[in-house]
């Protein structure tokens, strides 16, 4: 669905209840699935959360993820722990470009039969699950990693636990810390000490409700609309102070962006910061928090600043190659950008070229981070719809910002 979208007075004010975090709701479910005393409230109600429910709640053979990346990584590890099921694990046809033999690679050192259903080292996957031994296993941690963290939520199950010796320079370390975090939530105690993690094995966990925190990632659209308006003062409710999200790097980076940020109870309230004198450029290493690239570099552009955006590897095996998809649509805005395998160099400019077709590559991202230009000028979304990946009621909440969206 192509949506024409632009906003009349370019002053964003509202209150939002954003869903719970994607990242933090996956690992609980898989938890859940593993831990029948666990409970989970405010649930995300995102396309991959919806997945990952429903593959952990059937009794089918076959299971079909589609796009959610996040579900074929963690669902890899846990189908290798059930004793006497066999699955096959497939998702889209961009699921099936996306590799996933290092993590394949892995279990089978700690006893998992997984086999390839057509090309070695990417989905579909034949798993046929067995109780794992565990014990002591090594993985690249400079990929993607979620990996890691698949590994770590089965460890408790595993009879020997987990030794894991990660090789090379972590990434996305708040998520390494989320999992471990919550694993210790749950009462699963872990020893993370120069990149080795051990888990013991642990047969249950007293009965419990946890509380997802609502998620970082959708909150950027929103920094980057107080940034783009005129005037703005947008309330996201049910965030905390000290999250476990690693996304939460966006007050600070936001504030350089003329972005205020304080909180209120569990309320975190986003207001423009008036005559602010913003930076000819910022330079910033996302290495630790790659998902909030895509907003960041629309917000530099809506801005007129420049911006050297590092470590930014993992973009180029996500739902598209992110950096070739920016570089892409900024230049048909009219913005003057290079990339490179794991950065991005975006020049300060004022023009804008209005009225284009922002191509979202079914990426979620995509479209949700072009959005907020709309403040500066008028523009169309391809295939608007992939929002629901992430974020199903985004587009209703921007129109309750002010903003105009028309079905074309």
């Amino acid at each position: 669905m192509l949506l024409q979208i632009s906003h009349p007075s370019k002053n964003c004010k509202g209150s939002l209840n954003i869903t719970g975090s994607k990242s933090e709701t996956n690992r609980l479910l898989l938890l859940k699935a593993l831990f029948k005393a666990l409970e989970i409230d405010n649930v995300s109600n995102s396309d991959d959360s919806v997945a990952m429910t429903n593959a952990l709640s059937t009794d089918s053979n076959y299971i079909d993820i589609r796009h959610a990346g996040t579900a074929m990584r963690f669902l890899t590890a846990f189908f290798s722990t059930q004793e006497g099921r066999e699955v096959v694990l497939t998702g889209s046809s961009r699921m099936q470009e996306r590799p996933i033999g290092v993590l394949v690679d892995a279990l089978r050192v700690i006893g998992a039969e997984i086999t390839y259903e057509k090309t070695e080292g990417f989905p579909p996957l034949r798993i046929k699950g067995k109780v794992l031994k565990g014990g002591h296993v090594s993985l690249p941690a400079n990929i993607s990693s979620q990996y890691i963290s698949a590994l770590l939520l089965i460890a408790p199950k595993l009879e020997e636990g987990l030794n894991l010796l990660l090789e090379d320079k972590i990434t996305s370390l708040p998520y390494l810390k989320m999992t471990l975090s919550l694993l210790n939530r749950i009462g699963v105690h872990s020893h993370f000490e120069n990149k080795n993690i051990k888990i013991k094995n642990q047969k249950q966990v007293v009965n419990q409700v946890q509380i997802v925190e609502s998620d970082w990632s959708s909150a950027s659209y929103h920094f980057s609309c107080v940034a783009l308006s005129d005037e703005a003062k947008i309330t996201l409710k049910s965030y905390r102070e000290d999250s476990l999200q690693g996304d939460s790097v966006l007050i600070d980076i936001y504030k350089k962006l003329g972005v205020s940020t304080r909180f209120d109870s569990d309320q975190m309230v986003l207001e423009k910061i008036k005559n602010f004198q913003l930076p000819n450029s910022i330079e910033l290493d996302l290495v630790e928090a790659p998902d909030i690239a895509q907003t960041i570099v629309v917000s530099c552009f809506g801005l007129g600043i420049g911006c050297d955006l590092l470590g930014l590897h993992t973009l180029k095996i996500k739902e598209t190659d992110r950096l070739v998809a920016l570089e892409q649509e900024l230049t048909k805005l009219g913005a003057q950008i290079r990339i490179t395998n794991n950065s991005l160099h975006l020049t300060a400019s004022k023009g804008f070229k209005p009225n284009q077709t922002v191509a979202t590559y079914s990426d979620h991202r995509m479209a949700m981070a072009f959005a907020p230009l709309a403040l500066k000028i008028s523009l169309k979304i391809a295939e608007s719809n992939v929002v629901t990946k992430s974020y199903p009621s985004f587009w209703s909440d921007m129109q309750s910002l002010g903003f105009e969206i028309i079905k074309k």
